[in-house]
C-alpha cells in the first residue's frame, strides 16, 4: 500500500487529510487530483464524500513538472493552482491555510511561490531556500537561491543562519503563468503536455491525456525544470507542524509521543524505555530497558532499527516499508 493511502497519523490517510485540510469554507475549490492508473481506486475510494473532486490519470509517470502541467493545462489560465504532494503529514491546519491565502495574493502577481517549511533541525534529506528580499504587502520573500541537500556540517550552519526554510515542494502558482515558465525553460515538457491534454478524453470524473504523445516526454522536477530558473520565485515562510514522513524515525516524531518520547500503536508494553517506537498489527511486543529504537511488525515481518539506520530501511530487501 503506497503511503499517502495509509493511516500513518491517526485514522485518516495522508491522502485524504491532504484534500481535507483546504475545505470549501476555507477558500479552497474541489481538489484536482494527478495519479497513476495504478493508484485510481485507492484515490476514487479515499476522496472525501464531500469533495467532488476530478483526477487525472497519468499515463506514465514522469516527474513532478509534467504532472503539474497536466493539472495546469486543465484550469483556466487565471487559476490559483496550490500543489500539495499527498504523501505529507501538516498537523497545523490553520496556519497552513494561512500560508495558502498569502501564497495565493503573490501567485495573483504571477510570483511562483514556494512554501518555506521553519526548519526544527539540521536536516540533510531536505532541499532548502534562502531568503530573499521582502515583497511589498504581502507576507512573502523572494527566494535568493534553491539549495541542493546539504551535509551535517552545512545543514547545521543553515539553522544557525536563521535565513534558509526548508523546500517542502508545496507551491502555488497561476496557472497560466506555471506553463508559461514551464514553456520558456522546458519547452519541450509544455509542448508535450499540452499535445496530450488536447487529444485526451473525459471518462466521467476522470480525464486520460493521450499516452503516446505523453510517453514522449522526459520527464523532471518542477524544482529542476522552473522553480531553480525562474526570476520570479518567491516564498511564504511558514511553521505549521510539517513531515513529509521520509521515514520510520519521521512518522516517530510526527506521532503523539509520551513524556519519554515513546510511540505505539497496537498491543505493547514498555517498561524503562526511552524513544522508543512500536507498531504492531497484531503480536504482542514488550520492550524492557532500551533507547531510541523503532520495531515494526507486519504479519510475519519484523524490522528492528535505531533512528540512525531508519534512512536506511530502503534498501532492504523485504523489509517493511511505510
Amino acid at each position: 500500500m503506497p503511503k499517502p493511502f495509509l493511516p500513518l497519523i491517526g485514522e485518516t490517510t495522508l491522502f485524504a487529510a491532504t484534500v481535507l485540510r483546504c475545505p470549501k469554507d476555507a477558500g479552497f475549490a474541489d481538489p484536482v487530483v494527478v495519479a497513476g492508473a495504478a493508484h485510481l481506486a485507492l484515490v476514487e475510494s479515499q476522496l472525501p464524500d464531500a469533495c467532488a473532486g476530478s483526477i487525472i490519470v497519468e499515463p506514465a509517470a514522469k516527474n513532478t513538472a509534467a504532472a503539474i502541467a497536466l493539472a495546469a493545462a486543465r484550469l483556466p489560465a487565471d487559476a490559483i493552482m496550490l500543489v500539495c504532494p499527498s504523501d505529507h503529514h501538516i498537523g497545523d491546519w490553520p496556519a497552513f491555510q494561512a500560508a495558502a491565502r498569502s501564497a495565493a495574493q503573490l501567485a495573483a502577481d504571477d510570483w511562483l511561490v514556494s512554501f518555506g517549511i521553519t526548519p526544527t533541525a539540521p536536516e540533510t534529506g531536505f532541499g532548502y531556500l534562502k531568503h530573499g528580499q521582502p515583497i511589498p504587502g504581502s507576507d512573502g520573500l523572494t527566494v535568493e537561491r534553491f539549495v541542493e541537500k546539504p551535509d551535517l556540517d552545512r545543514a547545521r550552519a543553515f539553522l544557525a543562519d536563521g535565513g534558509y526554510s526548508w523546500n517542502g515542494g508545496i507551491f502555488a502558482f497561476r496557472a497560466g503563468a506555471f506553463l508559461a515558465e514551464l514553456a520558456a525553460y522546458r519547452p519541450d515538457i509544455a509542448d508535450a503536455v499540452l499535445a496530450s491534454v488536447a487529444a485526451g478524453h473525459e471518462d466521467g470524473d476522470r480525464f486520460h491525456p493521450d499516452a503516446a504523445l505523453f510517453a514522449t516526454i522526459d520527464g523532471d522536477s518542477v524544482d529542476y525544470a522552473v522553480m531553480e530558473k525562474t526570476d520570479r520565485a518567491a516564498m511564504v515562510p511558514v511553521s505549521m507542524d510539517w513531515s513529509d514522513i521520509g521515514n520510520w524515525q519521521a512518522l516517530h516524531e510526527a506521532l503523539p509521543r509520551d513524556a519519554h518520547g515513546n510511540a505505539v500503536r497496537g498491543t505493547v508494553e514498555l517498561k524503562d524505555c526511552r524513544n522508543v517506537m512500536v507498531e504492531s498489527d497484531g503480536p504482542r511486543v514488550s520492550v524492557v530497558g532500551v533507547d531510541n529504537l523503532i520495531i515494526v511488525v507486519d504479519g510475519n515481518e519484523v524490522m528492528i532499527t535505531t533512528p540512525g539506520g531508519a534512512q536506511l530501511v530502503g534498501k532492504l530487501h523485504g523489509a517493511v516499508h511505510q
